[in-house]
């Protein structure tokens, strides 16, 4: 062999060797499972302060999705309305107006009905998990409210929500 095959030789294990370190975590990952609920925190390095509008939005998110027509309550809706409680019930100061929206088939009238379905299911279940009634109100917009005017499925899916909006000066 060659000084110079030795030297590629030596220069592709090295190689190797610094391409299987990066691709190493070491087995833990500061990314959040996207399973954890809808709009999960992101990752750190953001630095809000407990108990804002901004805390609540970026660290438990405040959308709820469903499937078309339909105003049940899945799993990982569940997921993000119980970390919504969980917020609401260390900040009592918070109330909040709960906006459904639908983008599904049907007339104006059965989407606004729907969206106040979805709204009032919202409204339910955290009361159940322990925030006063008297601390939100639920509201269907129907197609007023939705996010995209889309005709892709993947799009219009995300119309059919109901957000979570604090209000410090409730309009109700």
């Amino acid at each position: 062999m060659t000084i110079a095959t030795n030297l590629k030789n030596i220069a592709a294990l090295a190689l190797t060797l610094a391409l299987l370190g990066c691709a190493s975590s070491g087995g833990t990952s500061n990314m959040a499972s996207p399973t954890e609920g809808t709009n999960a925190p992101i990752g750190g390095g953001i630095n809000v302060t407990a108990g804002t509008e901004e805390d609540f939005m970026v660290n438990v998110g405040r959308r709820t999705f469903f499937k078309q027509s339909s105003a049940e309550l899945d799993d990982t809706a569940r997921v993000t309305l119980d970390k919504q409680a969980e917020w609401l019930n260390q900040h009592p100061q918070w109330k909040v107006k709960l906006q459904g929206s639908a983008d599904d088939p049907g007339s104006v009238a059965s989407q606004k009905a729907l969206s106040q379905k979805r709204a009032d299911a919202v409204r339910n279940y955290l009361s159940s998990r322990g925030i006063a009634p008297e601390r939100m109100l639920a509201k269907g917009y129907g197609r007023d409210k939705i996010g995209e005017d889309c005709p892709e499925i993947e799009c219009k899916s995300q119309n059919r929500r109901v957000v979570t909006n604090l209000q410090e000066n409730p309009e109700f």
